[in-house]
């Protein structure tokens, strides 16, 4: 699957800051994890640290945020966002997403404002904050969830 979708608009006047990131769409019971932070929920992930690998970073990301090991089944998709953050100004992530199961507490999260949330889909997939996000899971449910079911 190399299904790499477009939210928003390059600006050519602006010069944006880039963000590389990888997330994992966590699935138990029809519903998919989330952290919820002061900001809104988000996926488990966030952005690449000193070269690490897409897997490293959600590993990393997900101990931080939720306590917790993640096993890794497979690369679902990609998306490009062109917006504005509040404090960096025109800003582009690229987000990889992967898919994948949530192990048991493993650590004590280092993010004590991330509260891991099962949200279920698709009545709480528009809580996400970011669209693209929402897109990554509806695509997921749509495309490995319920074509195991037929």
């Amino acid at each position: 699957m190399n299904d790499i979708k477009v939210f928003g608009k390059r600006n050519k006047n602006e010069t944006y800051v880039d963000r590389i990131g990888a997330y994992i769409i966590a699935e138990k019971d029809g519903c998919f994890a989330a952290v919820e932070t002061p900001r809104g929920f988000f996926l488990i992930g966030g952005g690449i640290e000193n070269n690490e690998s897409h897997i490293d970073c959600i590993k990393r990301e997900s101990l931080e945020e939720t306590g917790r090991n993640v096993q890794i089944d497979g690369y679902l998709c990609s998306a490009e966002i062109f917006t504005v953050h509040d404090r960096l100004g025109p800003f582009h992530p690229v987000q990889y997403y992967y898919y994948g199961k949530l192990s048991d507490i493993a650590a004590v999260p280092i993010e004590s404002d991330h509260n891991l949330r099962w949200l279920s889909y698709p009545d709480e997939c528009g809580k996400l904050f970011v669209p693209a996000q929402r897109w990554a899971v509806q695509k997921y449910f749509e495309d490995i969830i319920f074509q195991k079911s037929t």
